[in-house]
């Protein structure tokens, strides 16, 4: 058997079981599924959107989660994990086929059900739990094609299969009846979870589930996703280069147009250019550039404005140096009237006597 890309995973099945090989049949896409036969026969099928064995019987109390485990632990390496259940006296073997009933065809609508998938084929692969139940891959086919069209029937929308659930914040109408089903999926509805996420939680079919929140989007309890519409490929804009603007206008001087500079050597003389005379007049040189225009001269600074009651501040000498002319040349300061000429001539006999 060759592996394929992209076929109907339902007719190869089909074809896989009339050939009685035994394998798995992996379904790709979302959400997929793997579906396992033994010559011919299938004995059991797994999905992401479908609890499997161990959470059914977990979930739903049946068994311990210590039990189950131990049971995977020891019957994993072996396939034999439905035969220790039974052997140990954890489970009847009608129980432990009905459950692997339940649990095949819930798996095998989510892996078969669509019109095409990518699919590969693993021969000689098997599953863990063993060979507990043999169904006949027609039924199974059957099963798949009469659960899509009751579906269809109840609320032909398959979002709602995938979508997180999200329930209504005010009802349609003032009483609306429900099920126990339909009362767990809606406390346990935080806008997080898918269907396969409260099917997990909840441990019940997938496809129950599904078809309890059909009923409900039929009833208008719950918000129907939004579809999303293909969006336009954005443009990309580059950056604008950042630097002085250049005149595209300019006539560009190539390498052949350029006036050629001689090297001079050592010592060598420049050469001289020859003045031609004749027809053509010479071109006169350009004008030198005007002078650039003079600044105006800063004015002096400010005197400080001075207190009309202080005295004019002299300017400063060493000891014993003459007086400015400014100041020698200035007539002395009047007399006062009332002066003792004999007191002055006492005080001066008195400053030579010290000398």
């Amino acid at each position: 058997m060759t592996t394929l890309r992209t076929a109907a995973p339902s007719r190869l099945l089909t074809q896989v079981t009339g050939e009685r090989q035994t394998g798995t049949l992996v379904v790709g896409g979302h959400p997929g599924g793997a579906v396992y036969v033994l010559e011919g026969r299938v004995i059991y099928a797994e999905s992401p959107a479908a609890p499997g064995v161990g959470e059914l019987l977990t979930a739903s109390g049946r068994l311990a989660g210590r039990t189950w485990q131990n049971a995977l632990d020891l019957g994993t390496s072996t396939a034999r994990v439905g035969r220790l259940l039974v052997e140990q006296g954890h489970l009847t073997q009608g129980e432990l086929e009905l459950c692997v009933l339940g649990a095949t065809y819930d798996a095998a609508y989510f892996a078969l059900s669509a019109p095409e998938a990518p699919i590969d084929f693993l021969p000689g692969a098997t599953h863990w739990l063993g060979p507990v139940a043999h169904i006949d891959p027609g039924a199974i086919t059957r099963e798949v094609r009469r659960r899509v069209r009751l579906l269809d029937e109840i609320f032909p929308d398959a979002r709602v299969d995938t979508a997180p659930v999200i329930p209504v914040p005010r009802l349609p109408r003032e009483r609306v009846p429900i099920t126990a089903l339909q009362w767990e999926l809606l406390i346990n509805a935080d806008g997080q979870r898918t269907p396969a996420d409260l099917a997990l939680l909840l441990g019940k079919a997938g496809y129950a589930t599904i078809q309890e929140l059909r009923r409900m989007a039929a009833l208008g309890l719950l918000e129907l996703p939004e579809v999303r519409a293909v969006e336009a490929p954005e443009l990309v804009r580059l950056p604008r280069a950042r630097g002085t603007a250049v005149n595209i206008k300019r006539p560009v001087i190539r390498a052949d147009d350029a006036p050629t500079v001689p090297v001079l050597k050592p010592g060598e003389a420049p050469p001289t250019v020859p003045v031609v005379s004749g027809a053509r007049a010479a071109v006169p040189a350009p004008p030198p550039p005007p002078p650039p225009p003079s600044l105006p001269e800063a004015p002096p600074p400010a005197e400080p404005p001075r207190n009309s009651l202080s005295p004019p501040r002299l300017a400063r000498r060493k000891p014993g140096a003459k007086l400015p002319k400014e100041v020698a040349g200035e007539p002395p300061p009047p007399v006062h009237p009332g002066t003792d000429e004999v007191l002055l001539k006492r005080i001066r006999t008195a400053l030579r006597a010290l000398r």
